[in-house]
């Protein structure tokens, strides 16, 4: 049997760099978060959105059932998925740290796999990163 979960990411920035957020939607699990993550540029919250949706994933499972699940990660960052799917090389020293906390939290599932989607088809993420950055314009945080 193979447990297979779906999780859309995404990240902006209200400026590049500017004040930025990210959104992720588990779609399998019904869970959605969204956060500011300070001032970043659109790359740097496109992979923080990754890596918080994994780092969630391990710790709504524990540790003991990662193994069990095979992740679908769906990104409508195409620049992004070309890194990670090894098509582009890895030219700056930060992409390059994102990139090896990414595979090390690869190793915990049983599979990961990274989908190139249409912005389109990712509205509840880019949703997410909205509203968390229209709460903090609100409360005259980062703008």
């Amino acid at each position: 049997m193979l447990n297979k979960i779906v999780i859309y990411t995404d990240g902006g920035s209200r400026g590049n760099p500017g004040p930025a957020g990210i959104g992720v939607w588990i779609e399998t699990l019904s869970k959605k978060y969204g956060e500011c993550i300070g001032i970043a540029t659109n790359n740097v919250a496109e992979y923080a959105a990754l890596i918080f949706g994994l780092k969630k994933l391990k710790q709504l499972l524990g540790k003991d059932k990662t193994r069990q699940y095979e992740i679908e990660c769906r990104l409508d960052s195409e620049l992004v998925v070309k890194q990670l799917n090894h098509e582009y090389k890895l030219k700056e020293e930060y992409i390059q740290k994102n990139f090896i906390e990414i595979w090390n939290l690869t190793l915990d599932f049983k599979a990961v796999k990274f989908y190139h989607i249409r912005r389109e088809k990712n509205t509840v993420a880019d949703a997410l990163v909205n509203q968390a950055l229209d709460g903090q314009a609100k409360q005259g945080g980062l703008f």
